[in-house]
Parts: C-alpha cells; sequence; structure tokens
C-alpha cells in the first residue's frame, strides 16, 4: 500500500506533482520507494540530494572512506571543515537537512561481493555510480540476483552516460564488461559539472522507473560528449552466454 501525502508533502511537491502524469498518485509512489546508492560523491552525492529533494521516502547509501581535499571540487554534500573525517556523516546530515522526512541508512564501506547482496535486498531500485569496475560488477551481479531494476551512471574527462538495466527485459553491465579492465584506475580527469549531469540524469531516471512518466533508458545509453555538447542514444544488445542476466528471458 503506497503512503499517504502529509500537507506538508502537498505543499513540498506542489510543483513537480503538476507534471503530467505524475498527480498525487505518482508523489505517493516516490515517497514509498527506497533507493540504493553505492558510492555518494561527485556523481552519486547528486543523485541522492536530487531524490531526497523529490520527496524519496528512503535511501540505502554505500560509502567508506575519509574526506579529501581533492574530493571537493565534485562532491556537493561535502565541506572544507568536514575533510579528514568520514564522508558518511557529511553526506547523511546534509541530506537530512535538505530532506528530514527521507530515511538516510548509511552504510559506511563501499559495495562488494561480500555487501552487495545485503545491500540490494534492502531497496527497490539500484543505482551504480562507483568509479571501481569491481564494486559495479558486484553491484551489478547482485541486482540480476533480487531483480531489482539498475542505474548505470559514468563518467571520464568531459565523456558521461546513463543507462539503465531491468532483468528479464535488458541485459547488463556484464555484457559489454565481463571482468576488471587491467588498466582501469580510481584516480581520473573529473569536472564536478559533468559529474553532476550524469548524477542529475541518472536521478531522473530513478524518477521515471518510479512513476511510469515518460520513456527511460531501458537498454539503451545515453552517452554524452559534453566538450562538444553533443549527446546520441546507443542500443545496448544483451550478450548471449552472459553469466549474469543469461538467466532471464525478455
Amino acid at each position: 500500500m503506497l503512503p499517504e501525502l502529509t500537507e506538508t508533502d502537498r505543499s513540498l511537491y506542489e510543483w513537480q506533482m503538476w507534471v503530467p502524469g505524475m498527480g498525487e498518485e505518482g508523489q505517493r509512489k516516490i515517497k514509498g520507494t527506497s533507493v540504493l546508492i553505492s558510492r555518494v560523491g561527485g556523481l552519486g552525492g547528486l543523485v541522492a540530494l536530487e531524490l531526497a529533494a523529490a520527496g524519496v521516502g528512503r535511501l540505502v547509501l554505500a560509502h567508506g572512506g575519509d574526506l579529501k581535499a581533492s574530493d571537493l571540487n565534485r562532491q556537493l554534500l561535502q565541506t572544507r571543515a568536514h575533510i579528514g573525517r568520514r564522508r558518511m556523516d557529511s553526506i547523511a546530515q546534509r541530506l537530512r537537512d535538505l530532506n528530514p522526512d527521507c530515511e538516510i541508512v548509511e552504510v559506511a564501506e563501499n559495495v562488494s561481493e561480500a555487501n552487495a547482496d545485503a545491500l540490494v535486498t534492502q531497496a527497490d531500485i539500484v543505482v551504480d555510480a562507483a568509479p571501481l569496475f569491481q564494486e559495479r560488477l558486484a553491484l551489478n551481479s547482485a541486482a540480476f540476483r533480487a531483480g531489482k531494476p539498475l542505474v548505470e551512471c559514468a563518467m571520464h574527462t568531459l565523456e558521461a552516460s546513463v543507462t539503465t538495466f531491468i532483468p528479464g527485459r535488458t541485459g547488463c553491465l556484464a555484457c559489454y564488461v565481463p571482468e576488471v579492465p587491467p588498466s582501469w584506475k580510481r584516480q581520473f580527469p573529473v569536472f564536478g559539472a559533468v559529474s553532476g549531469t550524469a548524477g542529475c540524469i541518472g536521478a531522473l531516471e530513478v524518477i521515471k522507473l518510479i512513476t511510469g512518466i515518460g520513456e527511460n533508458l531501458a537498454g539503451e545509453m545515453l552517452c554524452m560528449d559534453l566538450a562538444q555538447m553533443r549527446f546520441r542514444r546507443v542500443k545496448l544488445p544483451r550478450r548471449e552466454g552472459c553469466e549474469v542476466c543469461g538467466a532471464f528471458t525478455a
């Protein structure tokens, strides 16, 4: 059963409920949804911020480590005063300041094969914003085992991409990246505005999955060349014999 809206909800989300196809039912769906976000930094932090602002009822946030000065050009849930302290403390507080009605589940560790299944079971929709493919592939496998939609957000230099994988309907990340690329490193060139662009689009993908409004990116990747402001959608067919999604039939 969907949660009822309070008078505060109606006041806060009035303008977005005017969007065609939303109304109070769409807002109730948003309020009743739980979303897992893997890494809540420059990219995932914007996903979390936009979803909290939209009234999502529960956010499960996985991000470990302490804040570094080099994080601050993109991690907008952090402050200079927090350097050297646990990232998750600032993340959770900033989101609660924005939306005290949103339940924040803090997981001060990164996704791994050891914890991915337990994290995914806590959410209706999964968002992957991790920089390392070890985390991405672990989350992808766990999402498909649980039958949960997975929104994939990524960026590098002035390029970004967003796609949505849905068990039984699309392929998965392992169709295209079956194992960790040997040359991939955690540190890479990044502007906060590029991370934020991908994060905002990823948040909108989640909202569309929840409410059914618009058209989502299921089975397609939105590729963004932000240096030239060129955008294109690329079909992502399922790879035959994929060990992760091969058991699902569309």
